[in-house]
């Protein structure tokens, strides 16, 4: 459960945090972590690329192996907070005394041992290549190519399900409902990542977006035509366009268009999808 406020004031008002509950240890492993430098959204020329970013809590990043060696054997030490990420990460200590950090599983405990390769069991955490796990089975970490690590289904609550194998290629669905082609010697780790309750904490006042870094965003309908497309008007013609091109599509300041404009220019890797999870929603 999350720990909800007492509505003292209207930003405690329905305010929750996250349960710290599974965390076994406040202190990270100091030879697993960097310092995280903040560039606050600018280039290296000074200039801002990424704008409301800037200031937030200061913060240690956690070094995480998301491609493990075939035969590597462990045991979980620790269940660790990560201000990094929204799932939280498993200290493993492997069998030659040398830890690594792997994302933390729905239901892992401090004691459970960590297997990696095509041999490993199949159970929670363990990870093997996807011709050697069985059809139907949950996961998470998965590889796009082989011996890349894993890009899918990193985050808290998010898994994905192996629907099946066909010509050296594992069908995914993943959490969005896009089914996908990967090769079926890419690794994933079996079972659901962790937290999953994160998606359900509620932000309650700014304050805490600004320990985030997330700086203040200032709507574009509220400004004048000269500084945001979305600007004027003339009193109750107020929406996106404003003035003279009210109902025109929403567009950035610099007026390329947004909010739905398709920016995937990735065309070679279309061939891989099966099912796209825009006719998932639709279906």
């Amino acid at each position: 459960m999350d720990r909800v406020y007492k509505p003292t004031t209207p930003g405690r008002r329905g305010m929750s945090k996250r349960d710290f509950s599974d965390v076994t240890t406040k202190k990270p492993l100091s030879s697993l972590t960097i310092v995280k430098t903040r560039g606050s959204g600018r280039n290296n020329q000074g200039r801002i690329t990424t704008r409301h970013k800037g200031g937030g809590s200061r913060k240690f990043y956690r070094i995480v192996s998301f491609s493990l060696a075939d035969g590597f054997n462990g045991t979980v030490e620790h269940i660790e907070y990560d201000p990094n990420r929204s799932a939280r990460l498993a200290r493993v200590k492997s069998s030659d005394n040398k830890y690594v950090y792997i994302l933390a599983t729905q239901g892992m405990k401090v004691g459970q041992k960590i297997a990696v390769g095509e041999e490993a069991p199949i159970e929670n955490a363990n990870r093997l290549p996807l011709k050697a796990i069985p059809i139907g089975s949950t996961l998470h970490a998965v590889e796009l190519q082989p011996n890349r690590g894993a890009q899918l289904a990193r985050s808290a609550g998010n898994s994905i399900q192996l629907m099946g194998r066909d010509n050296g290629f594992a069908q995914l669905r993943l959490p969005s409902g896009e089914v996908r082609l990967v090769n079926e010697n890419c690794t994933a780790s079996l079972g659901v990542v962790g937290n999953e309750q994160h998606q359900n904490i509620k932000i309650g006042k700014a304050g805490i977006n600004r320990h985030k870094g997330k700086r203040p965003s200032v709507r574009g309908v509220v400004m004048n035509a000269v500084d945001h497309p979305h600007g004027g008007g003339d009193g109750g013609r107020h929406g996106v366009g404003g003035g003279k091109n009210h109902g025109a599509a929403p567009k950035t300041p610099w007026g390329q268009k947004t909010l739905g404009y398709k920016t995937r220019r990735r065309k070679s890797t279309s061939q891989y999808i099966i099912r796209s999870r825009h006719a998932a929603k639709r279906s």
